[in-house]
């Protein structure tokens, strides 16, 4: 989903997401918002593969002056308890003649973000804490794991002691992140109109520093993070040319998993751990020194309390200095902090040549380019040894007229997208819309068109260890810079005479095992493919109508995929060629191997399609009263691509609704709001698992005071109290109820 904030991208480049509002706008500086659901790369790209939300600025021409507000209140969860946050924002806009214009903004907000403490095992919810093989979702550091074979340690006959999976104890994420987050943001805008006409030249600058917590393959702790964007555009009512860069600094944020696994390591080694353990549990169960010979769950415990014995414990000296020392360390092997300076150029332009064709249809040409500069110094992509760049570029025509007395309106558009990786691709799209009725107030739409969704940055060149599975990029100059040293078992040193062994990325895509077939029992190969653009052939019709008081919207939509693009895992193992019904299965059962996730494309037939529905009313009188129903279907055979991951994390039907009154009586106002969205499965890197079905209702009455120009609100979201969730792993979203005031809106 891409959001233009007055025609810049504002995701980050590096991290292919936005975040939140950190560079985006205040709420006292915004003039208009659009959402342009679908498909609409036949205009904006690669990018714009579902949908766009256009945000447009206020004018300092048009809207001047001192607008301020502020708001403060409180959020409420279980886990984090009440805590206060704070909101503040001030515009100053000026014209300073009919030719020369300037604004500037800022705001700070500050709260408690919500805290994360599901301790469930979801590879095996029925595991507790004594299990040997815990690995609690909130907990980090359990990532490190391996099958011990205590007959084989102890020089005993197989089945003597018998062998475990073990993971090494980990940190609850309370004891590695501060939950304080914290958003400053500042633009400004100089405009310039040197012929005193609509010709006009502008420079906008964005800076948003922010603290929160970011879930992607792990939970991150977003730590001083900076995001800026500077643009130059020159406009006039038939063209623009506009050219943009943004940069992110990632400041001293850090990869949450990675931390508490070296700050274990800081204390006690993987492998005198694990020697530790297995020590222990050997003895408990021979009776070793004591004479009485242990239960399974008995000798675990004791080995668990033996080899953490000395352990770091939060709120210590000695896990704080590890700690410290671990998340301003950006080599992963022994430290957490990632290091983000990735940019991002941009530059595009539009020309309508409508008024050259005496306006008897819209014509309009442009054109795109952008360069990626990925910088993160190995501790996200394969870029230890220098940035790397890559560049696309697009240009796209449509022609929009209306025929049959203005009644029948068309759009045909055309793109061309080139990736320096990939070939060509070209999307046409063609929508027709009717207007029906005497008064001209029914309309029906149908529209038709090819899209594309070119990899993400992190689909071509990351090389990140997120502890469940090795992330690596399939760009083919990727495969062979992912270089990692894993430790092998005793069993697997004495096979290959070395105690550690280099494995790298390509091995993951060349010579690996299907996940399902090892679990299944019968390894075989996996050989993922390497990603290639995704396409989209869409259908979409809909129905809109104003009957008196009543606006009706339906539209349904039908999507076909091909070269889908998600993930697959495989398992890499230590040594062996995959196939040899060797070496490589012997790996296996010395749990010599590791999981890494590829980035591909799925061979399988895979659509979506939906229903949206919705009604808006004047009821009583002149209440406003609004509902909404979302139906959304993935069409996708996972028993027949089991390894495959749509990562669709859609619930198939949510519900919204809304009634309230901008005029209860003089001045007065009142609005209420109520979200349902069904239970769904959801699937990404850092945890699969359902999201159950949830409610939520927010409310929030309003006050002008004409005289005093403000605006006094006093609200709540979520204000049932029913705590919920819309990804698997992060923390139970509250209540939050706020006062504010609003001084020349």
């Amino acid at each position: 989903f891409m959001q233009l904030v007055d025609g810049m991208d504002n995701s980050a480049p590096g991290l292919n997401f936005v975040l939140g509002n950190l560079v985006g706008m205040s709420e006292l500086e915004v003039n208009s918002v659009e959402i342009l659901p679908g498909a609409s790369s036949a205009l904006y790209g690669a990018g714009a593969f579902n949908g766009i939300l256009f945000m447009t600025s206020k004018n300092p021409f048009d809207y001047q002056g001192i607008s301020t507000y502020f708001k403060t209140g409180f959020t409420s969860q279980e886990a984090a308890g009440t805590n206060n946050y704070y909101d503040f924002g001030i515009r100053v806009a000026h014209a300073f003649s009919d030719k020369f214009a300037v604004k500037a903004n800022f705001s700070y907000m500050q709260g408690e973000d919500w805290h994360a403490n599901n301790y469930i095992d979801l590879l095996n919810p029925g595991r507790t804490r004594s299990d040997p093989a815990y690995d609690g979702l909130n907990i980090y550091g359990e990532a490190v794991v391996t099958t011990l074979n205590f007959d084989a340690a102890a020089g005993l006959p197989s089945g003597t002691v018998g062998s475990a999976f073990v993971t090494r104890t980990g940190y609850e994420e309370r004891d590695l992140v501060n939950y304080n987050a914290e958003s400053v943001k500042f633009d400004g805008s100089i405009h310039y109109k040197p012929f005193a006409n609509d010709f006009e030249i502008i420079y906008n600058g964005r800076v948003g520093r922010g603290n929160t917590i970011y879930q992607g393959a792990n939970r991150y702790a977003i730590r001083d993070f900076i995001l800026q964007q500077h643009k130059i555009e020159i406009r006039n009512k038939n063209f623009f040319l506009r050219g943009y860069t943004t940069i992110e600094s990632s400041g001293n944020s850090y990869d949450t998993r990675a931390a508490a696994v070296n700050v274990n390591r800081a204390w006690k080694s993987d492998t005198q751990w694990f020697t530790d353990y297995a020590r222990t549990f050997i003895g408990a169960k021979l009776g070793v020194g004591t004479g009485v010979q242990l239960d399974d769950a008995t000798a675990h415990a004791a080995a668990r309390q033996a080899a953490d014995t000395g352990r770091f414990l939060p709120g210590t000296p000695e896990f704080q200095n590890a700690f410290n020392g671990v998340i301003a360390d950006g080599d992963f092997t022994t430290g957490a902090k990632f290091i983000d300076n990735t940019k991002l150029r941009h530059v595009d332009a539009n020309y309508n040549l409508s008024h050259l064709l005496n306006n008897t249809v819209d014509f309009q040409i442009g054109g795109s380019f952008r360069e990626y500069i990925l910088n993160s110094n190995g501790t996200i992509f394969t870029d230890i040894d220098g940035p790397i760049s890559y560049s696309e570029y697009g240009a796209y025509a449509q022609v929009q007229g209306k025929i049959l007395d203005d009644r029948l309106k068309y759009t045909f558009s055309g793109r061309l997208d080139k990736n320096e990786f990939f070939d060509a691709f070209v999307s046409p799209r063609g929508s027709l819309m009717y207007t029906l009725g005497e008064k001209r107030n029914h309309n029906i739409r149908v529209s038709a068109q090819q899209g594309f969704r070119n990899p993400t940055t992190q689909d071509l060149f990351i090389g990140l260890d997120a502890g469940r599975a090795i992330l690596v990029g399939s760009a083919p100059d990727n495969l062979d810079r992912d270089i990692r040293t894993y430790d092998l078992s005793p069993s697997g040193a004495a096979l290959t005479s070395q105690q550690t062994v280099q494995i790298v990325g390509r091995a993951a895509y060349e010579n690996a095992f299907s996940v399902s077939s090892v679990q299944a029992g019968a390894p075989t190969a996996a050989n993922t493919q390497l990603v290639q653009p995704e396409e989209i052939t869409a259908f979409e019709a809909g129905y809109r109508a104003q009957i008196g008081k009543v606006a009706i919207d339906v539209s349904g939509y039908y999507n076909d995929y091909k070269n889908f693009i998600s993930n697959v895992n495989v398992i890499v193992p230590y040594y062996g060629t995959v196939g040899d019904n060797g070496l490589s299965l012997l790996a296996l059962q010395n749990s010599d191997f590791k999981v890494y996730q590829n980035y591909t494309n799925s061979e399988a037939t895979i659509s979506s399609y939906g229903v949206t529905a919705g009604v808006d009313a004047k009821v009583l009188g002149n209440f406003d009263f609004g509902v909404n129903y979302t139906y959304a279907e993935l069409d996708f055979n996972q028993a027949a691509f089991p390894d495959f991951r749509t990562n669709f994390n859609t619930p198939k039907h949510k519900v919204k609704a809304s009634f309230g009154n901008t005029e209860l009586f003089k001045n007065f106002g009142f609005n209420v709001n109520y979200r349902w969205s069904d239970t769904f499965f959801w699937q990404a890197s850092f945890a699969d698992g359902d999201v159950p079905a949830y409610t939520v209702l927010d409310a929030q009455v309003n006050y002008a005071v004409p005289s005093m120009k403000s605006v006094f609100k006093v609200g709540g979201s979520n204000i049932l109290g029913q705590e919920y969730f819309t990804a698997v792993g992060t923390g139970l979203i509250g209540s939050i109820y706020y006062v504010s005031w609003t001084i020349n809106p």
